[in-house]
């Protein structure tokens, strides 16, 4: 059977819900007004229906009132009171506030009841000259080859002075030096397997003592040296290399108030060669980085070209040359202990089972700024083909500091 409702009854399924019916009313009240609207024109009577619910008297006024004919007939805010009359009687909940609320807060804006129309100013339309292209645009295909070398340098000249008295109770001598350095490398990686690494270092110094009646100058520093090292991936961090080591010197090793010469550029040369592994380190911040070698197969070549001082270099009385074979360890590390302070570490040793000789180079680098810094230079030194010193033995040493320029590139 079909059920029976009363006259729109909330229980009835087929009873419409007036609220909503009135809300429907009210946006095709809105569609309305918006469509009365010129196109070109911006009304301000429109906030009303997007700004919050407010109940104005003249919406309530014009539909009560007994003289609507005679009142001039206006779309626009014929269709807005329209549909906000059927908000207030249908959802009176939606209402937040009324028109005497507002005028307790401040005047109402009477200046958006008149419509005004947008200043548009037109410009001149200016006709371009059409570029007619080809379809078919031949192109050329720049195929660059990648460059696997990876160069930089860096380099300082820095200067000490040490003045004392003549009358100064502990003694001691005035003196001047003046040391400079540059580092140059080129290494080539091709990112498959392949490494060749190479470094030349070059560094002189002088130093001018008062006391010293023979020579105005002589060297406290003086160094050539170049390494090449070719490597074949084998693992991770591991290489098969073969490395190359070549050194000398500048001028003539002197002493104070002596006129002997100790060494000179040639006496001696050294030039090594060995075959072994090399392992790359490097960790995850890049503070500390380096490489370690392990030769267990080295040959050394020494050369002294002065005969007087073969027998100071190991060589035997007369010869100028001497070669050994043995093993080699070379380490080169660097470590950026923080933002001003840099070690730099070079371990040479080299053993033919017969004499042994080792090589420690620690220079400590403070950068004071990016153009100066000062240096700490500890070289510690172990040769048994040398002449035995009563109080170190075969050990030597050598330390010295200075503050100047420095530059990297």
């Amino acid at each position: 059977m079909r059920k029976e409702c009363n006259l729109w009854p909330k229980n009835c399924i087929f009873a419409p819900d007036m609220r909503k019916v009135a809300l429907l009313f009210a946006v095709f009240g809105m569609l309305s007004a918006y469509a009365a609207q010129p196109k070109d024109t911006l009304d301000g009577r429109f906030y009303r229906l997007f700004a919050p619910v407010t109940f104005y008297h003249n919406v309530a006024n014009k539909s009560l009132s007994i003289l609507q004919d005679s009142v001039e007939q206006d779309p626009v805010a014929d269709a807005i009171d329209a549909a906000l009359l059927h908000v207030y009687l249908n959802r009176p909940d939606l209402v937040n506030t009324t028109e005497s609320e507002l005028q307790k807060t401040g005047n109402i804006r009477r200046d958006v009841d008149n419509p005004f129309k947008n200043q548009v100013k037109l410009v001149e339309k200016v006709e371009g000259p059409v570029i007619d292209t080809p379809d078919d645009v031949p192109t050329t295909i720049l195929v660059q080859k990648p460059d696997f070398w990876t160069k930089k340098g860096d380099g300082y000249l820095q200067f000490m002075q040490n003045y004392v008295s003549g009358n100064w109770s502990k003694g001691g001598e005035s003196n001047y030096s003046m040391v400079g350095a540059l580092t140059l490398e080129a290494n080539y990686d091709n990112r498959n397997k392949w490494k060749w690494d190479n470094k030349l270092e070059m560094k002189l110094g002088f130093l001018r003592s008062r006391t010293d009646t023979v020579h105005k100058f002589k060297s406290n520093e003086d160094l050539i040296r170049f390494t090449s090292k070719v490597g074949l991936q084998a693992a991770k961090n591991w290489y098969y290399t073969f490395q190359m080591l070549a050194y000398t010197q500048f001028t003539q090793g002197l002493k104070s108030n002596d006129s002997i010469i100790y060494s000179d550029f040639g006496s001696p040369f050294n030039l090594n060669f060995g075959l072994g592994m090399d392992y790359k380190l490097a960790t995850k911040d890049k503070k500390l980085s380096g490489t370690v070698n392990l030769s267990p197969i080295a040959i050394n070549y020494r050369y002294v070209d002065r005969l007087s001082l073969a027998e100071n270099f190991g060589l035997k009385k007369g010869k100028h040359s001497l070669v050994d074979l043995g093993s080699q360890l070379t380490a080169d590390i660097s470590w950026k202990i923080n933002d001003v302070i840099t070690w730099k570490s070079r371990l040479y040793a080299f053993t033919s089972y017969k004499r042994t000789e080792i090589e420690w180079e620690n220079t400590f680098a403070l950068r004071v700024s990016k153009y100066i810094s000062a240096n700490l230079f500890l070289f510690p030194r172990f040769d048994d083909t040398g002449k035995k010193d009563d109080d170190l033995g075969y050990l030597q040493f050598k330390e010295y500091s200075s503050i100047g320029f420095s530059y990297g590139f």
